[in-house]
């Protein structure tokens, strides 16, 4: 069966059969796909550098590869990185050998370990094949550098509720199977929160639920019958599947909320499921730094030691150290001060662009410089008393904004009380 020509066998899940058969049929990733946007001028010129596409399951990775392979019309293989070896990959190495600017898309590329990725990394460099790679993961952390530095990285945003409720209409009007029910959409809040914004995950929810109410006439879509239906599936965990990212969210957000019961609950199931440590570890790392960050700086200190404990030991042993990092920082006070300063400052920055630096806190290095004025003026702390000089750090048109503010920990009360003294008048501290 043809790749891209419209499929209608009901036997396939709805969303493999609304798959998109063509870029203008495409929804969401404007920013990616939209006249004049980075991918759209690329195809308008009929090629595509190496690209990584990442983004959170059900947004469209997938199927805008597909598209771009479609669009270019170039031979086009695909690899699952959950499955395909390096013997797999060395193969469909050798089939585009014979068939210049091939597209070769890798599902899942973060699996790929270091001895898959190097046997790419030729093939890259030289131009054998342009590399399309599907990640859910922050492809710095699992994408080799040498690789990593031959790819574009483009993001994919979570899908609107606007997009996503265009999907369910569209499902429901074009979709040959649905039709022959009449489904009336009465409620769709219940199919938007259990989605969590995978379209995927939406337009399966939605068959499911039709299929179980049907042969009623008409079929009423509300959300007590969704809640109830979904309720009903396999509660086993699928570190592949649906429940990855809805496991995950309620573990970090146990943590967040003190509890170290349901998050060393969510941690079991987690573990049962053969999920991969590194994945847990990483997450517990963002959530010392976000969640509890000046409260315990220490979270961070032992959640840096979970991630290279598990690492060097994997499992069995690693569940002890993932545990005993868990219920830490459960039950660490907890703010995120820091978070949402340096979200403060990043529009800040965006607003007011690339203000100059002052004068006297510029570096220099040159004899030129320091006869245009750089770095005169400015105040070495250590020789003021309490090694503080009430000088000015920001940008002359920034003078006076107050960015951080320390939470009400025990330890951020010391931090406060240390800029009371010395910013108090400048800041209000």
């Amino acid at each position: 069966m043809d790749l891209f020509q419209p499929n209608t066998d009901h036997h396939l899940p709805l969303a493999e059969r609304m798959r998109p058969r063509k870029l203008s049929e495409f929804v969401g990733q404007t920013h990616l796909t939209a006249e004049g946007s980075p991918i759209a001028q690329w195809l308008e010129r009929q090629q595509i550098p190496s690209i990584i596409l990442w983004g959170p399951p059900g947004v469209g990775k997938t199927t805008l590869a597909r598209l771009i392979g479609e669009h270019l019309q170039v031979p086009f293989f695909t690899l699952s990185a959950i499955s395909a070896g390096v013997k797999e990959v060395r193969e469909v190495l050798e089939k585009a050998r014979r068939a210049p600017g091939s597209l070769l898309f890798i599902d899942e590329i973060h699996r790929f370990n270091k001895a898959q990725q190097d046997a790419l990394l030729g093939a890259v460099e030289q131009g054998l094949i342009k590399l399309i790679g599907a990640t859910t993961e922050n492809p710095s952390f699992e994408v080799i550098s040498a690789l990593l530095s031959r790819c574009q990285v483009y993001t994919l945003q979570p899908l609107s509720e606007e997009v996503l409720l265009g999907l369910l209409e569209k499902a429901l009007r074009t979709d040959q199977y649905l039709q022959q029910y009449t489904i009336e959409l009465a409620e769709t809040e219940a199919l938007l929160q259990l989605s969590g914004g995978d379209a995927r995950k939406l337009l399966n929810l939605l068959e499911m639920v039709v299929l179980a109410l049907a042969p009623a006439e008409p079929i009423q879509i509300s959300n007590a019958a969704v809640q109830q239906i979904a309720q009903q599936r396999s509660s086993r965990y699928d570190k592949n599947g649906e429940q990855h990212y809805d496991i995950i969210s309620a573990f970090i957000k146990s943590i967040r909320g003190s509890d170290p019961n349901a998050a060393i609950y969510w941690l079991a199931r987690m573990i049962d499921g053969g999920e991969d440590p590194k994945f847990i570890a990483r997450r517990l790392l963002i959530s010392a730094s976000e969640d509890i960050g000046n409260a315990n700086p220490t979270a961070l200190v032992l959640a840096t030691n979970c991630f290279q404990a598990v690492t060097m030991i994997g499992y069995p042993e690693a569940e002890i150290v993932l545990a005993q990092t868990t219920t830490y920082l459960a039950a660490s006070p907890k703010s995120n001060e820091s978070y949402k300063a340096i979200k403060q400052a990043r529009q800040l920055v965006r607003q007011t662009g690339d203000l100059p630096v002052p004068l006297h806190l510029r570096n220099a290095p040159t004899k030129l410089m320091k006869q245009e004025g750089y770095s005169k003026g400015y105040e070495y702390s250590h020789e003021y008393p309490k090694r503080f000089s009430p000088q000015e750090y920001m940008p002359e048109t920034l003078k006076n904004t107050k960015l951080f503010e320390p939470g009400e920990s025990p330890m951020e009360a010391e931090m406060r009380r240390f800029l009371q003294e010395r910013w108090q008048e400048k800041y209000g501290y």
